[in-house]
């Protein structure tokens, strides 16, 4: 099966973008098209999951017609179907599930489904076929904050995550406290670039010395408080001090746990997934503390940070090559752990 070329169609749906790849031999991406909703969302200041899966039912379709037609394949030079079956929204992955599993059904093709946050981490294997294991893998996005350790490619071990709100949910609630906007994301780091991150010292909750795992939630209160203690005393609020201070702190608890991998456990490589590992300030950061200890920091391209289908078509063929199929039976799991 590793002599002939496999070609996989996958189909990503699990929050607000509808996406759909061509992926050959688990490194080649032929096609990736994604159809975003943010303009719809924006408004709302986040994701409301009944339009992300009406949006999803409207845009299916053409995604998956456009992603064939880029790569100049049809249905039949599919070798395998693949989808996100979690964690997500539920109403978006019932919509990619529903046309993964027709087109495979339809064509006589293997079913693969996929987890979302192993999409993620093999994002990484896109652009670095490269990386030496074994890693630490710190996976940040809207709903994950996971710290791995990547032994073998499809073998990891869960060193931490978080209690409560992820990295990135933390810095969407911030945003629109901030009033900035809609990816949160984005709009922090923006106007952290014309702040002070020394300006107001929030906390940084690095939680029990002996554990991995993160917390969010606490910080996030403390940048609430200070916004309406400041509006009660009818003090001046520099919005962009503020979102250089969060950042800080969010960025310093993150690079903490990863170091503290490093030194715990034998690693060559540290590895970044997910959309908040787009954030400028936290790679460099991260950069500047492993280049002390020679250890090499990968991350995907801008493209294969956000959600995409690349990414699941990578995992899905690693799957493929053990045989690792799913029936048709496979249902959405909108909290499915890795």
């Amino acid at each position: 099966m590793k002599n002939k070329n496999v070609i996989i169609l996958a189909i990503e749906t699990s929050c607000d973008e509808t996406a759909a790849a061509v992926v050959k031999n688990g490194v080649e991406v032929l096609s990736n098209i994604v159809a975003s909703q943010v303009d719809w969302h924006r408004k709302y200041g986040g994701v409301v999951p009944e339009i992300a899966s009406r949006k999803h039912l409207e845009f299916i379709n053409p995604v998956v017609k456009e992603a064939l037609d880029r790569a100049g394949l049809t249905f039949k030079d599919l070798d395998a179907v693949a989808c996100t079956y979690g964690p997500g929204l539920v109403g978006g992955l019932l919509v990619g599930l529903s046309a993964a599993k027709a087109i495979a059904y339809a064509t006589g093709k293997p079913f693969i489904g996929v987890n979302h946050i192993a999409g993620h981490i093999y994002a990484n294997f896109i652009s670095h076929n490269d990386i030496e294991l074994p890693a630490a893998c710190l996976t940040i996005s809207g709903g994950h904050t996971d710290l791995l350790y990547f032994k073998n490619r499809g073998e990891y071990k869960i060193l931490g995550r978080t209690r409560d709100d992820a990295a990135g949910e933390a810095f969407d609630k911030t945003a629109r406290v901030l009033k900035l906007g809609y990816p949160g994301g984005p709009a922090i780091e923006k106007a952290a670039r014309d702040g002070n991150p020394r300006a107001v010292d929030f906390p940084r909750p690095f939680l029990e010395k002996d554990t991995f795992d993160f917390s969010f939630s606490g910080l996030k209160t403390a940048v609430i408080n200070y916004i309406h203690n400041r509006k009660q005393r009818g003090q001046e609020i520099n919005v962009n001090d503020v979102a250089a201070g969060f950042q800080q702190a969010v960025i310093d608890v993150l690079v903490s746990k990863v170091i503290k991998v490093t030194k715990k456990l034998p690693v060559k490589s540290v590895i970044l997934s997910g959309g908040v590992a787009a954030n400028r300030s936290l790679r460099s950061q991260l950069q500047k503390e492993l280049n002390y200890r020679n250890i090499p920091l990968y991350y995907p391209r801008l493209e294969y940070c956000t959600d995409n289908a690349a990414m699941i078509g990578v995992v899905a063929y690693y799957q493929y090559l053990k045989g690792d199929f799913n029936d048709l039976s496979l249902n959405a799991e909108a909290n499915l752990k890795l």
